[in-house]
């Protein structure tokens, strides 16, 4: 089997956020060596990063992919960018351009997530089982292919064509898991947690960091939106916030709440995790987790950021550049993993593990 170049990289994000999301490209993409450009439309909920001379797909995206991205909820390897598709068929141009001798084991039409993009909701479904069943016709899809095609519509006659591999890309439509909101839960910021737990975290971790009897802290925790998912797992919380807590969530005998201030509240002993979902400047709530890691109160944690309406992606580096000072201070290193969520708005969650301790 063929193994495809790729003319750049796009990006899914958050619309609104396509400026952060191209900024984030260039520096990760020179950071890696990879020479190109960003270019975005406002609104387009999408970016794009363009090579200067084309590279295999999977090279490509291990240097700049969806898990090294903070603002992308997938990234994908282009093939091609069509437009001008003619809507009486849009299929026939679409499979000339794939590779010869090149397979996948299934096909994503999707749209971006825009009010436009959600216009073309019905045609992706369409197409998408029209797609499949050519792939099928042409022998081009295979179980175990490491590849998945895509074809992102931002207009009915425009397309691009990308393929993503399994191991480095989103595997969800459009980077977002789809979640219900529980119907007990004290409120819907339950949902962050949640899809940050799936996001951030791999199955096997998941298995060994949530168990029954670990504890945690809820920084900020009323009315249990987040503690909430930690008891569903098992964990013994203390949460910790002046406001009042939902009544159910405190009956069931596993939540110790304080009423504290969350910037001043300090463990006696350590936990197995820590969360925040505090309403300040990203900088303090950055200064604050940092201390929590560096002083080892806490194995984990999973915090969000909330963002300024300017300079967003400069703020998000000087939030993990504290943290990282802060904890090398102690002599410790600290792995940081972070994304703007599906349930995030104006705010990015993160993930933070100590690595190694004095």
């Amino acid at each position: 089997m063929s193994h495809p170049l790729a003319s750049g990289v796009l990006v899914y994000c958050r619309s609104g956020f396509e400026g952060e999301a191209a900024q984030e490209l260039d520096t990760v993409a020179a950071h890696a060596g990879v020479a190109g450009f960003a270019r975005t439309e406002r609104g387009a909920g999408f970016a794009e990063f363009v090579l200067v001379e084309p590279m295999p797909a999977e090279a490509l995206l291990q240097a700049i992919g969806w898990p090294r991205l903070v603002f992308a909820r997938q990234a994908v390897a282009v093939l091609d960018q069509l437009k001008g598709l003619p809507r009486e068929d849009r299929l026939t141009p679409l499979l000339a351009e794939l590779p010869t001798d090149f397979a996948v084991a299934d096909a994503w039409v999707e749209s971006p997530d825009t009010d436009d993009g959600k216009a073309l909701t019905a045609f992706c479904r369409s197409f998408g089982n029209a797609l499949v069943q050519a792939l099928k016709r042409d022998a081009r899809l295979v179980r175990d292919s490491p590849w998945r095609l895509h074809a992102l519509f931002p207009h009915g006659d425009r397309c691009f064509l990308a393929v993503a591999h399994t191991a480095l890309c989103a595997p969800w439509p459009l980077g977002i898991p789809r979640l219900k909101f529980p119907r007990n839960a004290p409120s819907r910021s339950t949902l962050k947690l949640d899809e940050a737990i799936q996001v951030l975290l791999t199955p096997g971790e998941r298995e060994r960091w949530f168990k029954s009897g670990m504890t945690a802290v809820d920084l900020g925790a009323a009315p249990g939106g987040w503690t909430w998912q930690l008891v569903r797992r098992a964990l013994h919380v203390t949460a910790v916030d002046n406001g009042p807590m939902q009544e159910e969530l405190m009956a069931g005998g596993h939540v110790t709440h304080l009423r504290e201030d969350g910037f001043r509240y300090q463990p006696k002993r350590r936990v197995d995790w820590m969360v925040c979902d505090m309403v300040e400047q990203p900088r303090r709530v950055a200064e604050r987790m940092g201390e929590w890691l560096a002083e080892g109160w806490c194995q984990r944690s999973i915090f969000n950021l909330k963002l300024p309406m300017k300079k967003r992606y400069t703020e998000v580096q000087q939030a993990f550049e504290r943290i990282h000072a802060l904890v090398h201070r102690r002599g410790g290193q600290v792995e940081l993993r972070a994304k703007q969520l599906y349930h995030d708005r104006e705010e990015i969650t993160v993930f933070a593990r100590v690595l190694a301790e004095k």
